[in-house]
């Protein structure tokens, strides 16, 4: 083999990759992530937008994705009843008690197919609001 053709091997082996990296790489940074309709959006690493903490999710937000989350996995009657717990234990959620028993109505209803079956769960917890839920979704 030739000493040239072993010299322009070596070229290629050491400069081929980082072309093909480089040419990825500015490939992806074009890539309009975020919006589909935007003509161009070049992502970088010193995105001044860019951030490392998701936003604090407020307690009654969390409370009602448990209490859902609880009810598929047992039934509307003991979310209600962990509902009640929770707004006595902090008074602070009891403005939010009824929204959340709208949800747990409508989720029940959506769990059984049937709104006589989820009422039969109904509890006084936060006046009729989830008896109001269910009847949302019939």
């Amino acid at each position: 083999m030739n000493t040239a053709t072993r010299h322009i091997g070596r070229t290629l082996a050491l400069v081929l990759p980082v072309v093909l990296v480089l040419s990825g790489t500015l490939a992806v940074a074009r890539v309009p992530w975020a919006n589909p309709h935007a003509e161009s959006q070049i992502l970088t690493a010193s995105s001044g937008r860019a951030s490392t903490h998701a936003a604090p999710r407020a307690a009654h937000e969390v409370l009602r994705d448990q209490l859902l989350a609880e009810l598929q996995r047992r039934d509307p009657g003991v979310a209600l009843t962990h509902l009640q717990m929770a707004t006595d234990r902090r008074p602070s959620l009891a403005k939010h008690c009824a929204t959340i028993a709208r949800a747990l109505g409508r989720a029940a209803v959506a769990k059984y197919g049937s709104a006589q079956r989820a009422q039969a769960y109904s509890r006084p917890v936060c006046d009729t609001s989830f008896a109001s839920g269910v009847s949302q979704i019939h």
